[in-house]
């Protein structure tokens, strides 16, 4: 079975890279949002120069959401990463867009957040610890 996988959320550790290398010859497309996070930050610097740090969020967020909606959209599965660092709210906003729109999706944290996520796992398909059990997952569902 051929199916494109989004990934979202954290970026600071290769989570990411585990699953696509477990998932290696599965024939899954893998798509993400922007990761390099000054390039994120900098995606609305197209449409001109702000001198408020405000405003060049705001059209950078624009910018990316494009992205990112259109992702989500064409995608068959989205896995969503929370890690301990950061809390992320992007991350956050994908899970809900992704229940929204009825798209299936994974979410992916350590058990010790479980309660702030808990509508967000509530919605989701399936909660996993570990990027080895999203491997198993998709494995099995590929069947």
């Amino acid at each position: 079975m051929s199916l494109t996988i989004y990934l979202s959320g954290e970026i600071h550790t290769d989570w990411r890279q585990q699953i696509i290398n477990g998932c290696e010859g599965l024939g899954f497309t893998f798509t993400s949002a922007v990761t390099d996070h000054d390039a994120s930050d900098a995606a609305g610097d197209v449409l001109g120069a702000e001198d408020s740090g405000f405003w060049r969020d705001h059209k950078s967020a624009k910018v990316n959401a494009i992205r990112i909606s259109t992702l989500i959209e064409q995608c068959d599965i989205a896995v969503i990463r929370f890690g301990d660092k950061y809390k992320q709210w992007n991350a956050a906003f994908d899970a809900g867009y992704c229940a929204a729109k009825s798209k299936p999706y994974i979410t992916l944290h350590a058990e010790d957040i479980i309660h702030p996520l808990k509508e967000v796992d509530a919605a989701a398909h399936a909660w996993a610890t570990t990027p080895q059990q999203v491997v198993e997952m998709l494995k099995y569902i590929a069947k």
